[in-house]
This record gives structure tokens, sequence and C-alpha cells, in this order.
């Protein structure tokens, strides 16, 4: 699953020490850029803590898991990112036509229009 948006803002590092080793989680907030925008706080674990080096106000795509899990009868749903690629500005609201290519020579007069292959 895949979801677009703007970094508004990265939250501190934390970590701590578990049975498995130490771990470490960075959670941040991005602005999805539909009708009505929605904010929504993504985590980083790990070796993909590096992921959020982007800088605030930066369009990302970003690859995410979905997972929920039950604490005391309460129910706790993260978004954990797997992959994340920086998106040039204005390419996620608008798409723009591909530049015409240059190596197609034009139609004169004399060409015949039967021998084309459509």
């Amino acid at each position: 699953m895949d979801i677009a948006g703007k970094i508004i803002q990265i939250l501190p590092e934390v970590g701590g020490q578990s049975a498995k080793g130490p771990w470490k989680k960075q959670e941040f907030i991005i602005e999805t850029q539909e009708q009505f925008p929605k904010k929504v706080c993504l985590s980083n674990w790990n070796d993909k803590v590096v992921l959020t080096q982007a800088m605030i106000g930066s369009d990302v795509q970003a690859s995410i898991n979905l997972e929920s899990r039950e604490y005391n009868g309460r129910w706790y749903t993260e978004i954990r990112v797997w992959k994340m690629e920086s998106m040039a500005s204005g390419s996620s609201s608008s798409q723009q036509m591909p530049p015409p290519p240059t190596d197609i020579p034009p139609l004169s007069e004399e060409t015949d229009l039967d021998d084309m292959p459509f």
C-alpha cells in the first residue's frame, strides 16, 4: 500500500532495549494532497529510521504496512514505512504531458498516408 504527501513534522527519535536487542523508532507526520487533506502519522523502525532524513516540506511517497495489536483490551494501529521516495515538487498534484519525441520527422505533403501503420 502506498501513501503520498508532504512531510509537515518530524518527531524526535526514540529508542530502547528489548529482549531481542536495541531498537529505535522515528515518527513523522505527512499531510496528503487530496481535496480534503488528511494528516497521517507514519513510523520508521531500526534501519529504516534513515528514510526520514527528508526535510520538512518535502513531498514523499511511502510504501507502508498497516498493523494493529491489542493491549489491555484496547487496539492500537501503527503505519510502518518500508520504503520511501522523494517526489519532485508538484508532480503529485498535477500530471504533465511528456515532451513530444524529437526523432520523428514531420509529415509533408509528399508523405503517403496509406503507408502509415495504423
